[in-house]
């Protein structure tokens, strides 16, 4: 059996999988830099890239390999060709920033992510019902890392916000200048599981990485109470921890717009009001018989949460209708190529 893909997550029914296809070399992706890897396997890290028809071939980014995933390779030149992308147990994506409807793939076959909002003017709980949204969607588990906790006097006030935020998900906080500051956090960390770490940049993310792998491979920028910061990571990045955990680092990310999203865990109190709804398809905007209007007029319900969640409904449904259409319009370019 393959230790070194043992070690780096790879579970035994995949180790088995890959053993059937060989001579193909099973590799875990590392790093990611536009069309080339970094690929992990049990000949060591090379540098490899897709097989040209799988360019010719594969219009939906989501088809592409990134960071976390496991894949089958061709190691016998300088430049390994990955042949096939095997199966997924969770992925993170997002819609990439702008007008576009295309999808960005965050991180592969991630065990937990840690949602990183810092104890200053970072701090923003709409922002994190965004994230929460879409780290549910993905099939990971979330928890909320607030960091930087000695910034504040008032830590528990943060605490309770996230925790109000993200209703039956565990919220940690941390700090690099307060004695045991990781404490909460080490003792989540566990052997063989995979962790991504997501947040704005300057919140934290890198010293956090830092500390659990022992010594400081990635460069981290100071910030103070309202200094949004700058991070210096360009790229994701995949490590293994001392404990042999695998943690991957991300590039701050100044905006999140969906691409999916998983409403009934990330506003689950919510969701089950609406059954208590008059109308089945009630906007819970004028209707009368509401339930989630009740809920705010009697204080129970904070009504910026409502509209957020609102406006996040509104915004997925913009952009399944956009790429329903952008399906439309490779299937008929699609056709189009064949009948030539």
């Amino acid at each position: 059996m393959n230790q070194v893909l043992s070690t780096f997550g790879a579970s035994p029914e995949l180790l088995l999988l890959a053993e059937k296809k060989r001579p193909l070399i099973l590799g875990r992706i590392t790093e990611h830099h536009k069309d080339r890897y970094h690929i992990m396997t049990e000949k060591g890290v090379g540098e490899g890239r897709v097989l040209g028809s799988w360019m010719i071939q594969t219009l939906d980014p989501k088809e592409y390999p990134t960071i976390g995933d496991f894949v089958l390779c061709d190691t016998k030149e300088d430049i390994w060709i990955i042949h096939e992308l095997l199966p997924r147990k969770s992925i993170i994506e997002r819609k990439v920033a702008g007008s576009r409807a295309d999808t960005q793939l965050i991180a592969a076959n991630v065990d937990v992510i840690f949602i990183c909002q810092s104890m200053n003017d970072n701090f923003n709980n709409r922002r994190l019902e965004r994230y929460l949204s879409m780290a549910w969607s993905s099939g990971a588990t979330p928890i909320i890392l607030l960091t930087k906790k000695d910034l504040t006097d008032h830590p528990n006030e943060y605490l309770y916000q996230a925790s109000m935020s993200a209703i039956g998900v565990d919220v940690l906080s941390v700090s690099d200048l307060i004695d045991h500051g990781y404490d909460e956090l080490d003792c989540m960390i566990k052997p063989g599981y995979t962790y991504v770490f997501l947040g704005s940049s300057g919140v934290g993310k890198s010293t956090i990485i830092n500390h659990l792998l022992g010594h400081e491979v990635m460069e981290t920028n100071t910030i103070g109470y309202l200094d949004r910061g700058r991070h210096t990571t360009t790229y994701r990045s995949l490590f293994l921890t001392e404990n042999k955990a695998i943690v991957i680092d991300t590039p701050g990310m100044r905006e999140i717009q969906l691409d999916s999203a998983d409403f009934d865990h990330s506003f689950s109190e919510i969701t089950e009001l609406a059954k208590s709804c008059k109308f089945s398809d009630c906007t819970h905007t004028k209707e009368p018989g509401c339930a989630v209007k009740a809920s705010i007029n009697d204080g129970s319900l904070d009504p910026s949460r409502l509209m957020n969640y609102q406006k996040m409904k509104k915004e997925l449904h913009h952009i399944e209708e956009r790429q329903k259409y952008l399906e439309r319009q490779r299937e008929k370019k699609m056709r189009s190529f064949s009948s030539k």
